[in-house]
């Protein structure tokens, strides 16, 4: 049986919990300020630490973020979960950068807290023993995953480690690496594989229509609300949210997200009864978030909020070992799709595609690979089959006239479209203009693509 310590100044706060826990098959034991608590943490074996942020009538949170750094040092092993009021969110963030696993705000919801403690429990277990894809398959279904680059393997199993548990879980990764299928897998390995995996990308929601889309609207709450909406977080109610793109979240909108990851309470466009909700968070993107952290472009709260685990997939050519592996895949995909079952790659052709670099990585190998098919009319493909219409740079695109359908990936063509917009105007606020976009997204597709002003 797991041994709970529970660091609180109110008897109320701690009875309350010791009777949540107790009820939940957990053993407690209670201190009420840092010179119990350290005295119990030198007696006794325990797996988890519930704190309080506060132990006098002062309410900064230093003796709190004190005596954590005390129990990181004595125990470094344990982890540790925050309690605060929801005013005092940044002397939770403060603790998370010094060690707890997980913050929690008064007034808590029961299961939302349990889930946390089960949460941070299973996490805290010995992972040292490192498994191979083929052990990795035989505990978790990763059927439509590819890959046995090492980098890639350990990936998946801390996929796999996690999935079970309700952490909140941020991917990330470049364009097309596969993030979505990661969340999926997540999603399909957990408890809550039966319930709803509702996917929102955040990038394609205007800041105008992200309450009414994330939370829902009821008729006559604004002027074109001719009927009731369920919002996202509604319709993934018992089961998995996929906020993909959440680096392109306007920060007026980030707190709005804070509030209904923090509390899972939100209240609908037009009505002002909260509604409660259980979802498993799991949140992607191709942008630096720390990054944007330090330069005031993304909610510090949030990041903590959304990254208690954090997983880097690799770009495709950091494990060109599976660019085989993966093109075969196609191939069979294919090979139904076309009608084909003779399709195959040579080996001249295979060899070629793993020198790429792939800065699209996995779904331009899709598109690729693809294309070869449908331009081939034989089912041996061979190097002249993929050299013939592979696009290198924007150097093709020479006349008004639109490549066709597949002879070109939609990044390969707005990285052409912004070398030929600089190319004809060196000014970046023109260039902005004349693409349709801000100033501020022209500087992020820049960065993107590697383009220099």
């Amino acid at each position: 049986m797991h041994k709970i310590l529970i660091i609180d100044d109110d008897f109320a706060v701690q009875t309350s919990l010791s009777l949540l826990l107790n009820q939940n098959d957990y053993k407690t034991v209670n201190a009420s300020n840092p010179t119990e608590a350290l005295e119990v943490i030198k007696e006794e074996k325990l797996d988890l630490i519930i704190l309080d942020m506060n132990f006098t009538m002062e309410t900064t949170g230093e003796e709190g973020l004190a005596l954590l750094k005390e129990i990181k040092n004595l125990l470094p092993a344990i982890p540790v979960i925050l309690i605060t009021a929801w005013g005092s969110i940044s002397l939770a963030v403060d603790g998370m950068k010094a060690g707890a696993v997980d913050f929690i705000t008064k007034p808590w919801s029961n299961e939302f807290f349990l889930q946390s403690v089960r949460t941070a429990l299973c996490l805290s277990k010995d992972t040292e023993k490192k498994l191979t894809r083929k052990q990795i398959d035989s505990k978790y279904d990763f059927d439509s995953i590819i890959g046995k680059d090492p980098f890639f393997v350990a990936a998946l199993e801390t996929v796999g480690r996690v999935s079970k548990t309700d952490a909140s879980i941020l991917i990330l990764g470049e364009s097309g690496t596969g993030k979505e299928l990661i969340a999926e897998a997540i999603h399909k390995n957990s408890s809550r594989k039966n319930q709803p995996f509702v996917k929102v990308n955040l990038g394609g929601i205007s800041s105008s229509l992200f309450e009414s889309e994330m939370f829902g609207h009821i008729k006559g709450s604004f002027t074109d609300a001719r009927y009731d909406r369920i919002g996202r977080f509604e319709m993934a109610n018992n089961g998995t949210i996929f906020l993909d793109e959440i680096g392109e979240l306007d920060i007026n909108m980030q707190v709005k997200l804070l509030r209904v990851l923090q509390d899972r309470t939100f209240e609908v466009l037009g009505s002002s009864k909260p509604r409660t909700v259980n979802v498993r968070v799991i949140c992607a993107t191709n942008r630096d978030l720390e990054e944007m952290v330090n330069n005031s472009e993304f909610r510090e709260d949030l990041y903590y909020r959304i990254n208690l685990i954090s997983l880097k997939l690799p770009a495709l050519r950091e494990r060109a070992g599976d660019i085989p592996l993966l093109a075969n895949y196609c191939i069979k995909t294919f090979q139904n799709k076309y009608k084909r079952p003779g399709l195959q790659i040579n080996k001249q052709a295979m060899n070629w595609l793993k020198g790429l670099s792939w800065s699209g990585n996995i779904r331009e190998l899709k598109n690729l690979v693809e294309r070869a098919v449908v331009i081939s009319n034989k089912d041996n493909l061979e190097l002249d089959n993929f050299t013939q219409e592979f696009i290198t740079g924007p150097q093709k695109i020479t006349s008004k006239k639109l490549p066709d359908v597949g002879a070109m990936t939609l990044e390969e063509m707005e990285k052409a479209m912004i070398l030929k917009a600089l190319k004809e105007n060196k000014n970046l606020s023109r260039v902005a203009r004349a693409l349709g976009i801000s100033r501020a997204a022209l500087y992020r597709r820049m960065e993107k693509f590697g383009i220099s002003a």
